[in-house]
């Protein structure tokens, strides 16, 4: 049966304690020439200055494995450690770091005589939980382990344990937990059960032979490892916790290994995502309001162990020979930033209320009130019989009280699931002889109270439909008044222009020469021949007379 989860509260303001990420360095035994590393003591180490061969440069770690350190050493020192935070419901990872041909996939996973990182954590996680199952209060709890396994091949999530082409989606809760919907999980029982799918996973991973390697790891592979713990009483207390073991494919120089085609084309995406997770521990480093977790699928799904909420180990694998100089000064530079990044780990715990476990599931067709149970609970069904289920069918007219004036799909829904909350939360409190003053008007007031209320949205509705008319004749009598004439304008107006006639000379008899009252002419201009003068206006002077109509 589906139960309701919710985050614990216990302590909820207190702050989660930080935990620096915990690096360590493991060297690689020499294979030739004189090695260009060297460690000085358990937490410490030197390197030759590339700048000037008679310096070196000291690295300080919180721990450093030499070229005689053994596999049982490296675990016990740094990764069992953190093992026991998984009861806890705290998560962990653990990253192995470093360049092709480092010793990589060997710490991860070693030999069947020299077991790596995730064989014996697989085992030590077995052993803890059959343990706490039998100790003292054991009882009380359910333990589970489950695996899965992916990697990432050219920015493709693929499943291992189930081989497919299927680019799987990275995914993210509303509690900031990664998720990967679609990828398999099989639950482990033993040691026997995770050998059993581990180990035709791991050929499924994709390798191939370079120059400086002969497996040459083409991808990264992820081992998540989820350990459950669930209490069976009361309050059900559940714990989720991950475990995160990744073998990182190592960074490669291209002008070394000689990769063409398909090889190169590996090589790229493996150093472009490398990339990405310097640039994400730089961020984290320097407090930068983004962290570019999104830019590659390898940080997304390191989003817990860097900078989240795990507890976290970087294993950094070196190189000592001469030729490897360079990726390891490119591996001890990562591994001082690493040292500085803070996660903040906390306990992922959910609880489960008694009422939500009796709480029957929802009957979709069962209608807003659900029936009342018999008052007497030692009544079987035979016993009560069909007069038991009298009140209940007296009840029909008020169990729809809104349905005869308003119906429920004209309502807003978020109201009408307050309503029926409210009437069952009535129901409820009604066998005990209680009603709610919110809900005690009898039904003659509440049918008076809504036909009210929709004789008020009538009149509202009138009083729109009244204003829109009204707006509407406002804008009709406005277009037909007539408009104001615009004088600014207004065309103007023709002017005359004035006609030249030829100059005539007229011998006019002496009582001719004034010009009779009342007649219109135009003033006869002659212009002068001399240029810049202008025009020289003839008046009425002898000899001459006015032309005109």
């Amino acid at each position: 049966m589906p139960s309701q989860q919710r985050p614990s509260l216990a302590e909820p303001r207190r702050a989660r304690p930080p935990a620096h990420v915990r690096v360590c360095v493991r060297l690689r035994p020499c294979s030739q020439g004189d090695p260009c590393i060297r460690g000085l003591d358990s937490r410490s180490l030197e390197i030759i200055n590339w700048r000037n061969k008679l310096e070196t440069m000291q690295y300080q770690f919180d721990t450093i494995y030499g070229d005689q350190a053994t596999q049982q050493d490296i675990y016990s020192g740094s990764v069992q450690p953190v093992l026991c935070h998984l009861l806890e419901g705290q998560n962990a990872s653990v990253l192995a770091y470093g360049p092709t041909g480092a010793g990589k996939t060997h710490t991860m996973l070693g030999s069947p005589e020299q077991p790596g990182v995730i064989p014996r954590a697989l085992r030590d996680v077995l052993q803890m939980t059959r343990e706490a199952s039998c100790s003292p209060g054991g009882e009380e709890w359910d333990y589970s382990v489950s695996m899965s396994y992916l990697e990432i091949y050219q920015e493709k999530v693929l499943d291992l344990l189930e081989p497919s082409q299927q680019d799987l989606l990275i995914r993210e809760d509303r509690d900031r937990n990664i998720l990967i919907p679609g990828l398999t999980e099989r639950e482990l029982g033993g040691f026997r059960d995770f050998e059993r799918h581990f180990l035709p996973a791991s050929r499924n991973r994709t390798v191939a032979s370079t120059q400086l390697n002969d497996r040459s790891s083409r991808s990264h592979a992820v081992l998540v490892v989820r350990v459950a713990r669930s209490q069976r009483a009361p309050p059900h207390r559940r714990r989720v916790a991950k475990l995160c073991l990744i073998d990182l494919a190592g960074s490669e120089d291209n002008r070394r290994t000689g990769n063409r085609g398909l090889r190169l084309k590996e090589s790229g995406a493996i150093n472009a995502s490398r990339h990405v997770l310097s640039k994400v521990v730089d961020a984290l480093n320097q407090g930068l309001p983004r962290v570019p977790y999104r830019d590659s699928k390898l940080t997304r799904l390191l989003q817990d162990s860097l900078g989240g909420s795990a507890h976290s180990v970087i294993i950094a694998n070196v190189a000592p020979e001469q030729h490897f100089y360079f990726d390891t000064l490119s591996t001890l530079n990562f591994a001082a930033k690493s040292k500085q990044v803070v996660n903040r780990p906390f306990t992922q715990e959910t609880l489960q209320t008694p009422g939500a476990r009796k709480r029957p599931p929802k009957d979709p067709g069962a209608g807003p009130r659900a029936k009342r149970p018999p008052e007497d609970p030692g009544a079987s069904s035979e016993d009560a019989g069909p007069g038991a289920k009298s009140p209940p069918e007296e009840e029909p007219p008020e169990a729809e009280p809104l349905s005869s004036l308003l119906p429920l799909e004209q309502l807003d829904p978020r109201l009408v699931q307050r309503l029926l909350g409210l009437e069952q939360l009535e129901k409820q409190q009604g066998g005990a002889g209680r009603r709610l003053p919110l809900l005690s008007t009898p039904r003659r007031e509440r049918v008076a109270l809504l036909h009210q209320l929709e004789e008020t949205r009538c009149e509202l509705q009138k009083l729109k439909e009244r204003q829109k008319e009204l707006e509407a004749m406002a804008l009709l009598d406005k277009a037909c008044q007539p408009k104001p004439l615009d004088h600014s304008k207004a065309p103007a107006r023709a002017r005359k222009q004035a006609v030249v006639l030829p100059l005539q000379q007229v011998q006019t008899p002496v009582g001719q020469q004034a010009m009779p009252s009342g007649a219109e002419g135009i003033l006869v201009v002659q212009r002068n021949q001399v240029r810049g003068v202008g025009h020289r206006v003839l008046g009425r002077q002898q000899g001459w007379k006015w032309a005109g109509g």
